[in-house]
């Protein structure tokens, strides 16, 4: 079975893109690796998205770290397959050539990192993001990924 690298971009890559990079990897149907990187990524992945991408998920927490998207832009890096910006911001910024012309989609999602309140809140602010995407994720896999361009991609946030 044919695998589909998936590169997630926010800016800081600490929450949104680091969910969607776990959530690709342990995704049921294994048909995805998921990347993540950001513009100007932080300084460490936000703590409550590292403890949903091990805890929940059971994602490798030695992969978990911010990263910037320059490091996919390299002769040696993996060929992705997909490209999907999760911020605003990232979208919106001049993406670097991304060799192979992946299918690119925008899935905007609020931060859930900027959320105030209790922990609870931003909690709760996280598991949308993670559902929102995993929603997102179970209709990719039930498309047919070898004919996918970037307009079909975009109609899967349309579905979700």
């Amino acid at each position: 079975m044919k695998q589909y690298n998936i590169l997630f971009l926010c800016t800081h890559n600490s929450a949104r893109s680091v969910l969607g990079e776990a959530l690709a990897s342990t995704h049921p149907s294994g048909l995805f690796v998921g990347y993540s990187a950001g513009s100007t990524p932080g300084t460490a992945v936000n703590p409550i998205a590292k403890d949903i991408a091990v805890a929940e998920l059971g994602y490798d927490e030695s992969k978990l770290r911010s990263k910037s998207w320059d490091e996919y832009g390299l002769p040696n890096a993996p060929k992705m397959d997909f490209i999907v910006t999760v911020c605003d911001n990232a979208a919106g910024e001049q993406c670097p050539f991304w060799p192979g012309n992946p299918a690119t989609a925008h899935w905007g999602f609020p931060d859930p990192s900027q959320v105030q309140g209790s922990d609870l809140d931003k909690r709760r602010a996280f598991n949308e993001v993670k559902n929102g995407l995993q929603k997102r994720l179970d209709i990719l896999a039930s498309m047919p990924l070898d004919k996918l361009d970037s307009m079909s991609l975009k109609e899967v946030h349309t579905k979700s």
